[in-house]
């Protein structure tokens, strides 16, 4: 192959593997802002949002707001809308105790690689099962995995929905002992504390296989979390408080 056939190749291989990565970025990065505006947290260090993904879980749910109730804190929890339809009691218990919910998708799917169709599908879906379930307008959006596209941040506006990511991951869904769950949560928080900027947390009551998934070591860890955040005069905030 000539030369400049060569450097042609190489050149159109490279803008491929740009357009990729740039792709991916967009698609997974959870604080990326490429494909459309999403809140992730705001500029004081001081304030720290715990959310939960994936629940209602009658496993972990109801313990997890004993936690949060005796520390006086409120949280975020984005639910499985197949899991409110199986145990609406949970959600209800949730808004009554004074949390905010938001919507995590019907079936918890990577929505970046799904159907339009399927998208609105999810959304529509799952905003039914929770207002349904709690008597009141969902307004907050989590995609799951943090997958999405453009459709699929343009559709959850168009309902009404803003869409939330996070900067502190606890890789919880594993099931580690507390302390591991802890020290991933307190590693980024410090991070973000020296970026100057506020903590989103991300963590789980539930699992998206199914009901009843093991969640105690991330109640536990929450505990911990709260003890250890409150005793340096942190506050503690729900998403809504940045959007």
């Amino acid at each position: 192959m000539p030369s400049k056939h060569i450097s042609e190749a190489a050149t159109a291989l490279a803008v491929a593997g740009l357009l990729a990565g740039g792709w991916a970025y967009g698609a997974l990065y959870p604080p990326s802002q490429l494909f459309g505006r999403v809140i992730v947290a705001g500029n004081d260090p001081n304030e720290i949002a715990l959310t939960y993904d994936d629940g209602p879980n009658p496993a972990a749910t109801e313990r997890l707001l004993e936690v949060l109730a005796r520390h006086d804190v409120r949280a975020t929890f984005f639910l499985i809308g197949g899991f409110v339809r199986q145990r609406p009691d949970l959600a209800r218990a949730i808004a009554a105790a004074g949390h905010l919910i938001g919507n995590h998708t019907v079936t918890h799917p990577w929505l970046a690689w799904q159907s339009a169709a399927r998208i609105r599908e999810e959304l529509v879906g799952c905003n039914a099962s929770l207002e349904d379930a709690i008597g009141a307008p969902v307004h907050y959006f989590r995609p799951p995995h943090g997958a999405r596209r453009p459709y699929v941040l343009r559709t959850a506006r168009e309902l009404g929905l803003i869409t939330i990511q996070w900067n502190v991951t606890c890789f919880d869904w594993s099931a580690p002992p507390p302390e591991t769950i802890l020290n991933h949560a307190i590693s980024g928080i410090t991070r973000n504390q020296r970026r100057r900027r506020a903590s989103n947390v991300l963590l789980h009551d539930g699992g998206h296989l199914g009901l009843n998934a093991p969640r105690h070591a991330s109640v536990e860890a929450t505990d911990k979390l709260i003890t250890r955040y409150k005793q340096t005069g942190a506050k503690f905030v729900t998403v809504d408080h940045w959007a």
